[in-house]
């Protein structure tokens, strides 16, 4: 039987996760891509391409099974379409529930009064059903009910995944906004950078853009070291997810190392090898203290920066402190830019931010800039070519006040 599926992404990462889901599909005969729209990827296939969807994808943020669609005008419309599904045919009453909600354009007054409403009609099904209800877990439920919203229709699904999937399970220490996974390897992916490309992070904080890249040149799937909640579902056929997985092989380890880090912080440094470590990889990432202004190739070969560089007061980790941030911010990619300019000719540069003005601070111009949002910040991946000799003869120009 084949279902509908909506997978969530960060917004403008949509392209990049129907391309993904499109590779996914290559090797099942029933998934099959339908349309992007913001915020995710339509697509359908059999119940086990979602185990699929799971286990490999590292852009979507969750697998939504959708159980039923229909136009509403009122709450009890919600209720009564939440009602009439057959959910004990997914999940048992004994399972914890949550209910999320999202709305785009809708006249109702009240969200939480809807969910309310949702709730109460997956609990009254139950109740009707077995004289009991489902308890509600809001932090760590068994099943994850989503609601969706536009000005005339109303979506219920059926989270297959459980957690995020940018959980990937491996992540154990942090530091301070460390960059979700899902987002990390969006970029990786509209980067262009493919694996055998050098990759340097020069403030690769707790590493997680060197950890995507790594388990993908690995070939380890992001859901490799995780459950989910389709494990719990009714019909669930475990031959069939060992199948999946027993499918994934490992892809030949690179003899010299492609990936390359640094950080500021020693602790960060740390941090970063110990995520490596719990994230499989098995071959040597090479990783150093050192400030970003100070940089040099870690290879001979020109190959990809990819970086989420610090903004405001975390540039500051160990600057002057007699010094404004944003004084700081600018006497950083003044020194940073003059680096990338001098040392790296011939290589890409790639800088992900919510600092929308950085090519000024950097004075350099992109050849691309490509919008994304990092959850409700609105960022922008620049994309800086470092052509040899071409910006020196800039430098000497002379300036004009």
């Amino acid at each position: 039987m084949a279902h509908s599926y909506f997978c969530p992404c960060p917004r403008g990462l949509e392209a990049a996760l129907a391309e993904e889901i499109n590779e996914i599909a290559q090797h099942s005969k029933t998934l099959k891509v339908h349309n992007q729209v913001p915020g995710g990827v339509h697509c359908s296939g059999s119940l086990s391409d979602s185990y699929r969807i799971n286990l490999h994808s590292r852009i979507a943020s969750r697998v939504l099974l959708r159980i039923a669609q229909a136009g509403y005008a009122n709450e009890n419309d919600i209720y009564d379409l939440t009602l009439a599904q057959p959910w004990e045919e997914w999940f048992d009453v004994d399972h914890t529930i949550r209910v999320d909600l999202t709305a785009i354009k809708s006249p109702l007054k009240s969200l939480e009064f809807t969910t309310l409403k949702i709730k109460d009609a997956v609990c009254d099904r139950f109740r009707d059903l077995y004289q009991k209800r489902p308890s509600v877990n809001t932090r760590t439920p068994d099943m994850r009910i989503v609601g969706f919203l536009d000005a005339h229709s109303y979506t219920i699904y059926l989270d297959t995944s459980g957690e995020a999937l940018f959980k990937r399970g491996w992540r154990q220490e942090t530091g301070d906004a460390p960059l979700r996974e899902n987002l990390a390897a969006g970029l990786l992916r509209v980067s262009g950078w493919t694996p055998g490309t050098v990759l340097f992070d020069p403030m690769c904080g707790s590493g997680t853009i060197l950890i995507e890249a790594a388990q993908i040149l690995a070939g380890i799937p992001p859901g490799s070291r995780r459950s989910f909640a389709f494990e719990k579902f009714f019909g669930f056929k475990p031959n069939e997810w060992q199948a999946i997985k027993d499918e994934v092989k490992p892809n030949a380890l690179p003899r010299a190392p492609t990936l390359f880090g640094s950080d500021i912080s020693g602790d960060m440094v740390v941090m970063a090898r110990n995520n490596l470590a719990n994230a499989g990889i098995q071959f040597d990432v090479p990783l150093k203290q050192i400030e970003a202004q100070e940089v040099k190739p870690p290879s001979g070969i020109p190959g990809v920066i990819l970086t989420n560089p610090p903004y405001g007061e975390r540039i500051g980790v160990r600057g002057d402190s007699t010094q404004a941030p944003d004084e700081m911010a600018t006497a950083f990619y003044s020194a940073f830019s003059t680096t990338l300019k001098q040392r790296f000719p011939g290589w890409k540069v790639f800088l992900f931010t919510a600092d929308l003005g950085l090519p000024k601070l950097l004075r350099l111009k992109e050849s691309r800039k490509t919008p994304f949002f990092n959850g409700a910040l609105e960022c922008r991946l620049f994309r800086f070519d470092m052509v040899a000799g071409f910006n020196r003869r800039e430098e000497a120009k002379p300036k004009t006040s």
